[in-house]
């Protein structure tokens, strides 16, 4: 039986940041082929495509220049995002409640006028339903707020804890929305993001260059633990460890371990992502279009052409699915092209390449129960040595950036505390 001071499940961005970071005598696990995670990048006929668009929006100069140094010879694009809604057939800036004013004149009024008189209730909001309703009126919520993150979740937004989407959501007073009727400032988190010529995979590449490639087992997947020895059942082995790091999605990591758990307090969506690369290039002067609309399959449209500037068309489009939905990829293929030609995006182009990959878990459903559950297993697994990070493995919304901070804090913890 091998021993390994620190043992790692996962190498996307949370388990190779990890590895970085903690050092010594380490091994990573990683169940498929190569590295990643959902950040790998494919090629096909001249187009660069992530699983899904994934694009970067630092807040520490830091970490962007740690990974800018590993990626000599790549060119950074730095991007000042554009995004819309496609609304009733035109287009209206994103985020919706502060642009309403964008609306038909009959239809700003609605939302004004509920805007104004939302009364919220006594007490804090008791789901993401409620505050939506809460805080933006109405109108606002049926027109877009629900209809879309109803298609991003593919579940009932009133399941969903008020903060499901903590500081990603676009939140706005009524003072900031009329005075952006006026004065626009449509910035977000993410206003400004990088993208490598290479796609996402080479920001996981630097990470992955602090890293031992020896210590990088491809292939070899968790299968079982018994905390009580810290001893790692794998499909390849037996490892003893003292520390555990994994990033693999909670709900499934916790099966692994015999702890006892409600499994019935986790759930999640799919989410079926196209890449499609067509022979002529569309509009420009666009990153992103959201639609709300449910006659239309997809939730979101990205344009990687515009990102590049080149001149054909490469789109990734975004179709949400309950988790136990049987997916028909060919049919869902057929109706995304005729979707995106009643949206006017896809014209006389014709489609030359082509991808597609389910994510599955995509967006986990953040519920009170779940937050309580993950709270409470995530203490018990901390006593045997064993901390579950990252998006998946801790179970939250967070950004690329934030699981390489997750990453780096517990490592300067755990070397705090080691005696």
């Amino acid at each position: 039986m091998r021993h390994v001071e620190t043992l790692i499940v996962g190498a996307g961005v949370s388990g190779l940041a990890a590895a970085a970071a903690f050092g010594g005598d380490y091994l990573v696990l990683e169940a498929d082929s190569e590295i990643g995670g959902y950040c790998k990048t494919v090629r096909r006929a001249g187009f660069v495509w992530d699983y899904s668009g994934h694009f970067f929006h630092f807040k520490h100069p830091d970490i962007e220049q740690h990974l800018r140094d590993r990626m000599l010879g790549q060119r950074v694009l730095r991007v000042d995002k554009r995004a819309f809604i496609d609304y009733g057939g035109r287009r209206i800036d994103f985020p919706f409640q502060k642009n309403i004013h964008q609306l038909p004149k009959q239809e700003l009024i609605e939302c004004v006028h509920d805007l104004y008189f939302a009364a919220p209730e006594p007490g804090e909001p008791t789901n993401f339903k409620h505050m939506l309703y809460a805080r933006f009126g109405r109108a606002i919520c049926e027109k877009f707020l629900i209809p879309y993150n109803e298609k991003l979740y593919a579940c009932d937004l009133a399941q969903l804890d008020p903060n499901a989407m903590g500081r990603f959501f676009p939140h706005a007073s009524v003072a900031e929305i009329i005075r952006n009727m006026r004065e626009p400032d449509n910035s977000s988190y993410n206003q400004t993001f990088t993208y490598p010529e290479g796609g996402a995979i080479e920001y996981v590449r630097a990470l992955a260059s602090d890293v031992e490639p020896s210590r990088i087992c491809l292939g070899e997947r968790l299968v079982a633990l018994d905390l009580e020895r810290r001893v790692a059942e794998t499909s390849q082995r037996t490892l003893r460890y003292e520390r555990l790091i994994t990033s693999e999605p909670f709900v499934h990591f916790i099966a692994r371990t015999g702890l006892p758990h409600d499994r019935s307090a986790f759930s999640w969506n799919k989410v079926l992502v196209f890449n499609l690369g067509f022979d002529a290039k569309g509009e420009s002067g666009v990153h992103w279009v959201y639609f709300p609309s449910r006659d239309v399959a997809f939730y979101r449209v990205g344009f990687y052409d515009n990102i590049f500037g080149s001149e054909r068309m490469s789109l990734y489009v975004e179709i949400g699915l309950p988790a136990a939905a049987d997916v028909d990829v060919p049919a869902l293929a057929e109706r995304t092209l005729r979707d995106l030609r009643s949206v006017g995006i896809v014209q006389d182009q014709r489609l030359i390449a082509q991808h597609s990959v389910i994510m599955d878990p995509a967006y986990v459903h953040i519920t009170q129960r779940s937050n309580a559950e993950v709270k409470r297993l995530r203490e018990q697994l901390a006593r045997h040595g064993v901390y579950s990070i990252g998006r998946y493995g801790a179970w939250t919304y967070s950004s690329i950036e934030d699981n390489i901070v997750e990453a780096r804090t517990l490592a300067s913890q755990l070397r705090v505390l080691a005696p």
